[in-house]
């Protein structure tokens, strides 16, 4: 159990990790900019954070949280607009609340067992793994997009060295 709850913290605290960077990001942009897509393969990161919504939803507030699976993907990428950044916030960190909420409510039995989940098995281990991971992935891609448009450093790790050595 000891190692149920670690890998229940860990996970939870990447989470948590990233949705401050999400909101330093959208703290630097206007709406426009939010909703301005690179180029016709990419995505907006207003695209991203309902994509990030989305995935969450349907991983962990449907498959292991018990509600309804009732995304529509192709509607997160389709979308130009409909919400300020600060609703785009207000939607991400309450999904995030919820399934964080529902990770720490998690036990043993429910890390092991199996579900189908956007066509895929895979145990509650797998589908933390593949929420974390993606929720990481993408919250890089909001990083870049805001680098690429403000031309800034996003300070993520300011008043850290990161050249410090391990220690044993």
């Amino acid at each position: 159990m000891k190692l149920t709850r670690e890998f229940v913290h860990q996970s939870v605290s990447r989470m948590n990790e990233n949705t401050p960077r999400i909101r330093k990001c959208l703290d630097m942009l206007n709406d426009a900019e939010v909703w301005k897509k690179p180029n016709d393969s990419a995505n907006s990161i207003g695209n991203l954070i309902l994509h990030l919504c989305g995935n969450i939803t349907q991983y962990i507030l449907s498959s292991m949280g018990g509600q309804p699976d009732e995304r529509i993907r192709d509607e997160e990428f389709s979308a130009t607009g409909g919400f300020t950044k600060d609703e785009l916030m207000q939607k991400l960190s309450a999904t995030v609340e919820a399934a964080v909420s529902v990770l720490q409510e998690t036990g043993e039995a429910e890390l092991l067992q199996e579900r189908k989940v956007q066509g895929f098995m895979l145990t509650g281990t797998g589908i933390i793994v593949h929420v974390v991971e993606h929720y990481s992935y993408h919250t890089g891609q909001i990083a870049l997009l805001t680098k690429l448009m403000k031309n800034r450093d996003l300070g993520f790790y300011s008043g850290i060295d990161l050249n410090r050595k391990n220690s044993t």
